[in-house]
């Protein structure tokens, strides 16, 4: 009985460190698209005008 609760629990360890990591290289990925998105927009504020 103690077989079953240990491999689902094994199971739920490793699906939440699968997650976590997911949601790390999204969050990575997110930030640097911001990155290049605002240097982008501070490069092209000097041609505006209001």
């Amino acid at each position: 009985m103690n077989e079953k609760a240990y491999r689902s629990m094994a199971f739920a360890g490793t699906g939440n460190i699968a997650i976590g990591i997911v949601m790390i290289v999204v969050g990575v990925v997110t930030g640097i698209l911001a990155i290049i998105s605002g240097a982008r927009l501070l490069k092209e504020k000097n041609g505006l005008m209001f």
